[in-house]
């Protein structure tokens, strides 16, 4: 997957979404992180060289001085909301693994120019397809999303409603996706998926 980019919003409280890309696909992965890790991976993707390093800059030094690498890094579980990952190094032939937030092993796999890999099945759970076409189109009224958030709805108590809340959803996420809403997108895939059980 490669960085398409951060997303915010007012309401977000501190937190960005960062959003993967398929290189040759069309899902993409929202990941919520907090400001100092979007600010780190922000600056390196802008090129900007801050006059005294960062934490993720001294990191990556560090590494380099022991003769080390970061050969990739792996998103490779999700659990309860929450991503984990693995940044695999090459240490003088040795390959090495090493737990880690997404956003910290994301912000050195840009410093070593590696691949950042998800998990197949985090990408069907978590992921969003987006659509071309859709994205292309102008969106009319009834693609918006009614008052309130996602979070404060309650679910609707017949199958019926429970069904047409879901489609109600659906429409939302396209919308917040054809936007580049991806913070709300977040909210409306894991509202579905609990909607869906």
């Amino acid at each position: 997957m490669d960085i398409l980019g951060l997303s915010t919003s007012p309401s977000s409280g501190g937190a960005y979404a960062l959003i993967l890309n398929e290189t040759d696909g069309k899902r993409r992965l929202p990941i919520i992180i907090g400001t100092f890790e979007a600010q780190a991976i922000a600056l390196e993707l802008e090129n900007i060289k801050p006059p005294r390093p960062m934490t993720h800059d001294l990191m990556r030094n560090i590494i380099q001085s022991f003769n080390t690498f970061v050969k990739e890094i792996y998103i490779n579980d999700l659990r309860e909301g929450t991503f984990y990952a693995q940044i695999v190094y090459d240490n003088n032939g040795e390959t090495l693994t090493q737990d880690s937030r997404p956003s910290d092993a994301i912000a050195l796999a840009i410093r070593f120019n590696a691949p950042i890999f998800v998990s197949d099945h985090i990408v069907e759970e978590a992921g969003i397809e987006t659509d071309p076409q859709v994205e292309e189109q102008e969106e009319g009224p009834s693609m918006a999303e009614p008052q309130g958030s996602v979070e404060s709805r309650e679910e609707p108590a017949s199958s019926t409603s429970r069904e047409s809340r879901i489609r109600m959803l659906e429409k939302n996420l396209t919308a917040a996706i054809a936007e580049e809403d991806y913070e709300k997108a977040a909210k409306i895939r894991d509202e579905l998926n609990r909607l869906k059980g």
